[in-house]
């Protein structure tokens, strides 16, 4: 809903975001399908780039109702009689989005909570004081996104959706929603004006479903990018990931699971929590073995909802670490390898069970000018703080690979600066960090696209590339299989402090 579905990343099928059958990765959605186009306010100056017949200042009122447009994501909110209603917007057309509607508060501040159970919450600034600007928290995405009262949306948003459907609007509207908010072309090394002046050719009103979704697929296909998706006629899904690494699924997390009990573990099986996607297991030395293949669908509420999964979280964490494990172990490995993703916030509340000493995970921003593709939302911090009860603050070994997507690298840079000893092993990560926006066609169609960088404390970020390794091993090659060999694992116990025997 409003500001993209917040990042859920559950074994998801890539057939559809919302999906959760428990077969591969977890894309991480922005908290409401869709709100993600690049947001229209340039934050140089201050100054709202609002589009044609908007207006830029309403008549102060100490309510959330009225019409905002959101900094960084193209997405006007209309909210009145209880109900929030999303609008995707770029400079070629409106189309309607998600419906929320009010389920506790009112006036300054309100909530407000969709069909699928995400949940929007709604302050004015300044606790109303400034009644023009106001904030979105989307329960399960860290941070919030800013609004700016506007007096109307968009002459194009009068009525959505009623416009062009024909190819020649699909593509136009796909090929300016990536123009507007996609953040990594140059990085990419990708001339997004070339790739429309090649492929617009191709693109006619007699051309049939088939042929249009192939244009779409080839315009994306140089990005490599696993946060991009195209999903066209009868479901048909488009998305990669980067060269030389495999997207989770069920298949390679079962081998995987069977590989570590039976060579890694000799033979014990991992205690099973969250729906099997958490696993622990105590190892030799006083050490601790903690397997994370994703940071949602711990449950089966069929919403995958982030309260539901936070609540299945903190229990597991209870059992996990509890006060005699915490005082008794020297180093814990955490095995992120085989990670889909999922919710950033999941992994920022693993994280403050990590810690004694608050700190900044990292800083997120948006893209937020659709005429510059350097112009982002002001940095936000996004902080790990102690959680209360048994913490593990000691020395800890972080398992990464290729097939570590997503809130899996959210969560490894959440541990970058962590206090006290963290070192990675194995390979660097996929690459991808933003939440997924997810965004409508004319047509009926649906993409995504990141819109969003989460900074290190120096300014870098790790997309494209991944988070590398401090002690580079290989992970789950053909020949570490076919000799029995779990290189990574062997050098983090190696590397961890251990107990008496």
């Amino acid at each position: 809903m409003a500001g993209g579905r917040p990042a859920e990343r559950t074994w998801c099928s890539r057939t559809d975001a919302s999906s959760r059958r428990p077969t591969t990765v977890l894309t991480k959605t922005s908290a409401a399908k869709g709100v993600a186009v690049a947001g229209l306010l340039a934050i140089a100056g201050g100054a709202a780039l609002l589009l044609p017949g908007e207006a830029s200042h309403a008549a102060p009122t100490a309510s959330v109702d009225g019409t905002w447009r959101m900094d960084g994501y193209g997405t006007v909110l209309e909210i009145s009689h209880g109900r929030l209603r999303q609008y995707e917007t770029t400079s070629v057309g409106c189309l309607d989005g998600d419906v929320a509607r009010r389920t506790a508060g009112g006036g300054v501040a309100a909530t407000y909570t969709s069909d699928d159970r995400t949940v929007h919450r709604v302050r004015l600034a300044r606790g109303g004081q400034d009644p023009d600007r106001a904030w979105l928290h989307i329960d399960g995405s860290p941070g919030d996104r800013g609004l700016r009262r506007v007096d109307a949306p968009p002459r194009d948003c009068a009525a959505p959706g009623t416009g062009r459907r024909d190819p020649v609007a699909v593509f136009d509207v796909f090929w300016q929603t990536f123009a507007e908010n996609y953040p990594f072309f140059e990085a990419k090394g990708v001339d997004w004006q070339a790739v429309r002046d090649r492929h617009r050719p191709r693109v006619h009103g007699g051309m049939s479903d088939a042929q249009l979704f192939a244009v779409l697929r080839d315009m994306v296909r140089p990005l490599d990018d696993a946060h991009v998706h195209v999903t066209g006629p009868g479901g048909e899904r488009f998305t990669q990931s980067r060269p030389g690494t495999l997207v989770p699924d069920g298949e390679l997390d079962a081998k995987v699971v069977s590989f570590v009990e039976r060579r890694d573990l000799g033979g014990e099986r991992l205690r099973q929590f969250a729906g099997g996607r958490i696993g622990y297991a105590d190892l030799p030395g006083d050490q601790g073995y903690l397997r994370i293949s994703g940071f949602g669908g711990y449950t089966q509420d069929p919403h995958n909802s982030y309260a539901a999964n936070r609540a299945e979280l903190d229990r597991t964490l209870d059992a996990v670490l509890t006060p005699e494990r915490t005082a008794r172990l020297r180093g814990l490995v955490i095995d992120l390898r085989i990670n889909g993703g999922g919710s950033d916030s999941l992994g920022l509340a693993i994280a403050e069970r990590l810690t004694d000493r608050g700190y900044v995970a990292y800083r997120k921003q948006a893209r937020n000018d659709p005429a510059d593709a350097s112009a982002f939302t002001r940095a936000q911090p996004i902080r790990v703080k102690p959680a209360p009860g048994p913490r593990y603050t000691g020395p800890i070994a972080v398992l990464t690979g290729g097939s570590t997507f997503s809130a899996g690298e959210t969560f490894t840079q959440a541990l970058i600066d962590r206090p006290g000893r963290t070192v990675r092993i194995g390979q660097p990560t996929q690459g991808v960090f933003s939440d997924v926006m997810e965004r409508a066609l004319p047509n009926g169609w649906r993409f995504g696209l990141p819109n969003e960088v989460f900074r290190t404390r120096d300014g870098g970020t790790f997309d494209g590339g991944g988070i590398p390794p401090h002690l580079p091993e290989p992970v789950f090659t053909d020949e570490e299989f076919d000799h029995d060999r779990d290189s990574a694992f062997d050098r983090a116990v190696a590397v961890l402090p251990i107990g008496r025997r």
